[in-house]
């Protein structure tokens, strides 16, 4: 599979909402102007009323997401905000296009002007906006943005937030991540001819060309994920059909990776995982990867619980903190740590699609109504693993290697997962036909 050098064509926006469309736009920079993706609620020259009206969105969802975790009140709480977003049960088929109030609440605000600016901006240089938020999509079509317009979805199931107030005459193009999305989003009454089914856009540097990457990185990564080979004699010609020969042994040490979300909630799940494996740490047996994102509390605190518990000496030997304060700066550090990561523990969120990777999941808690979904997703298609207390981590993680479950998580998820989603979204782009892989 031969890929195509990239046209620079299109607008990509993102949020700072989390990280999830950050993230999801971060394969796609190659697409904008100087691979540049513009950050919608921060970039140049942005009217401060349409600044304060996304900081005070972005407050409020990194509150409501830390105060889950209080006692007695944190849920309750987070479930009542929760339900404005709530995704309903997909059967039985049904009309589901009546908007609901957060929809609602988003266009009176687009019709007081929010968003103009951007689009007046990008309407100086016409060419199509992919937008991997939907209220950017919304603004450019009220707006009447010259240019098509495409909405990415990071999901693996979506509110009706995700669509216009009229779905049936709207222009906005769908990139869905899973066939279930390119179903629900016609419940919701999107024209068929503007949803396209692509996959998620996962980072090149971790797919390669004809996947080899990839397919390398799992190859390496089986020695650790099954060292019992429990896996790999009831499955072997499996493996050799997609793998083929496997190493006798990984180029790294056992690695797990705890990825805390853009809000910094479940730190306090990395620390628990820290202490229980240091043990093992200070044997040099596994190697942890605490992954802080752009959070500089989230970083210290890290810092500070190594220092507590006795590892400083074991930084950067056994111990890692992957933190970076430039968000791009960070996915690159990320996508690079991952390549020698065996098991990649984080809520169900956009990473729920780096199973595709060859990746198994250990999922933490979700947080939110789209996250149980792609929870639920993982879970279908074999590559998500529910987390155990983790506070013996020490104990039921090296019992389920040694069962090969870990192993078939990451072939699950190689060969059910898509991996061409982001070249597929490219030939969209340059009206090509999609790919599959």
């Amino acid at each position: 599979m031969t890929r195509e050098k990239t046209v620079l064509n299109a607008w990509v926006l993102d949020v700072s909402m989390g990280y999830g469309h950050q993230r999801t736009a971060y394969p796609l920079r190659e697409l904008a102007p100087d691979s540049k993706v513009i950050n919608v609620d921060n970039y140049s020259g942005i009217p401060a009323k349409d600044k304060n009206i996304w900081e005070g969105s972005r407050q409020f969802y990194e509150f409501i997401s830390k105060f889950q975790g209080i006692p007695f009140f944190g849920r309750p709480v987070f479930r009542l905000y929760d339900k404005t977003q709530k995704i309903f049960d997909f059967y039985p088929g049904r009309d589901l296009s009546k908007p609901n109030f957060v929809l609602k609440r988003i266009y009176s605000l687009i019709r007081k002007g929010w968003g103009r600016d951007l689009i007046e901006r990008l309407r100086k240089k016409p060419q199509p906006i992919i937008a991997t938020f939907f209220t950017p999509a919304f603004m450019a079509e009220f707006f009447d943005y010259p240019c098509e317009i495409y909405c990415v979805v990071a999901d693996a199931d979506i509110s009706r937030t995700w669509v216009p107030l009229e779905p049936g005459k709207s222009r906005i193009k769908y990139l869905a991540p899973t066939e279930r999305v390119c179903e629900r989003l016609k419940l919701y009454g999107v024209k068929q001819e503007n949803i396209y089914f692509t996959g998620y856009p996962l980072p090149k540097e971790n797919l390669g060309n004809k996947f080899e990457i990839v397919k390398q990185d799992l190859r390496q990564r089986f020695f650790n994920l099954d060292p019992k080979k429990v896996y790999e004699q009831r499955h072997e010609p499996l493996i050799k059909k997609y793998l083929g020969k496997l190493p006798a042994a990984s180029d790294h040490p056992l690695a797990v990776m705890f990825s805390v979300g853009g809000a910094g909630a479940q730190t306090d799940i990395a620390i628990k995982i820290l202490k229980s494996l240091k043990p093992k740490l200070e044997k040099n047996e596994v190697n942890l990867i605490l992954s802080a994102g752009i959070r500089k509390v989230v970083r210290d605190r890290f810092f500070s619980e190594i220092k507590n518990s006795g590892l400083e000496s074991f930084l950067e030997k056994t111990v890692y903190v992957l933190w970076s304060e430039n968000i791009n700066d960070y996915f690159m550090k990320f996508n690079n740590k991952l390549k020698k990561t065996d098991i990649l523990w984080t809520k169900p969120s956009e990473l729920s699609f780096y199973s595709a990777l060859g990746i198994p999941i250990i999922m933490a808690p979700s947080l939110g109504s789209q996250e149980d979904f792609n929870r639920e997703w993982l879970v279908k298609i074999g590559s998500g693993i529910i987390q155990e207390n983790p506070d013996y981590t020490h104990e039921w993680l090296f019992d389920f290697l040694e069962a090969g479950l870990l192993a078939e998580a990451a072939m699950e998820g190689f060969i059910d997962g898509e991996k061409s989603g982001t070249f597929n979204i490219e030939r969209i782009l340059k009206n090509k036909h999609l790919l599959t892989g």
